[in-house]
């Protein structure tokens, strides 16, 4: 009764999410008092536009209400997460968390009485998978046949993307020069490599060539990219991933559509241009992660009276 990773969903889940999620983009109004007098914990250890934004907006338009929590303004900071979960769960309805680590999501879900959704963490971002599946169903009409391919830093977005697209249908093939080894899921991969959709590779130009949709995410991550202390780092990641950039070279033999999940460092991980080209749905992809979010809380309502 949880979304911790996609891999907690079987594949009718996700799909049932992603038909449900684009009924509500152009149905609104069939969904407005879904979830009435509801309520959805929010809690973060990490910074948040579009997760906090689309899960607040998603349950006071379907007539329940979100509460926000600063992991540093709460007793999660200094208590038992199972104690501190088990109170909470208490309370509300449905747990939504961003934290730092998996582990820590993983406890939640144990000790919950209610569903926990991973915001995202160091290992998965489901939520982000299902918004993205959601767009390029909108977009092409279907997903299973279509190609993916995934440059940039092998992290959480790209554990969920692959594990998403395979499951689907589509074929991933990431292109992944440096890996966040705290990142890894060897099962995942495994699992993925059994379906025959999973590639990889460090030939960007030959991957992009016939891919439907091509996507990038930062390649440094968001807690460390302002960081004075992590500078020289984040300078040698940049020397490392700059041959990786999407840009107009890259793209020349491309007609693909754009993807990334946010936030856009442009000039780093994308040519600034390419971020509002006409082949760009990257803010298509970004509004749609209300009405995923809206889909995915349906969902675990859906599973909870089964």
């Amino acid at each position: 009764m949880h979304l911790l990773t996609l891999e907690d969903w079987t594949t009718s889940q996700i799909e049932e999410t992603i038909a449900r999620s684009l009924d509500i983009k152009k149905n609104p109004s069939k969904y407005r008092a879904k979830l009435t007098d509801e309520s959805l914990a929010m809690i973060f250890q990490k910074t948040s536009t579009r997760t906090r934004v689309s899960f607040e907006v998603a349950m006071t338009q379907m007539g329940g209400h979100a509460v926000f929590l600063d992991w540093r303004a709460t007793n999660f900071a200094l208590a038992d997460i199972r104690d501190e979960t088990k109170y909470l769960s208490r309370n509300t309805d449905f747990i939504m968390a961003r934290l730092l680590r998996h582990s820590d999501v993983q406890i939640m879900g144990e000790a919950s009485r209610v569903p926990v959704i991973n915001g995202c963490c160091e290992k998965y971002h489901p939520c982000q998978a299902i918004s993205d599946l959601v767009t390029i169903k909108e977009k092409k009409g279907t997903l299973e046949g279509l190609k993916l391919v995934y440059v940039g830093v092998h992290n959480n977005v790209c554990n969920s993307l692959i594990e998403g697209c395979t499951r689907v249908g589509i074929e991933i093939t990431t292109v992944t020069p440096r890996v966040n080894e705290w990142a890894v899921d060897k099962g995942l991969l495994t699992r993925a490599k059994r379906t025959g959709l999973y590639k990889t590779t460090l030939d960007a130009e030959r991957a992009v060539q016939d891919s439907d949709i091509v996507y990038t995410d930062t390649w440094v991550d968001m807690e460390f990219f302002l960081d004075p202390k992590f500078k020289e780092e984040k300078e040698k990641q940049i020397r490392q991933m700059k041959p990786y950039q999407i840009s107009r070279e890259l793209l020349k033999n491309s007609d693909a559509w754009i993807m990334h999940d946010m936030p856009i460092h442009r000039g780093y991980e994308i040519e600034a241009d390419i971020v509002d080209s006409p082949n760009s749905i990257i803010f298509d992809q970004s509004e749609n992660r209300l009405h995923s979010a809206k889909g995915i809380l349906i969902e675990l309502a859906e599973m909870l009276k089964t």
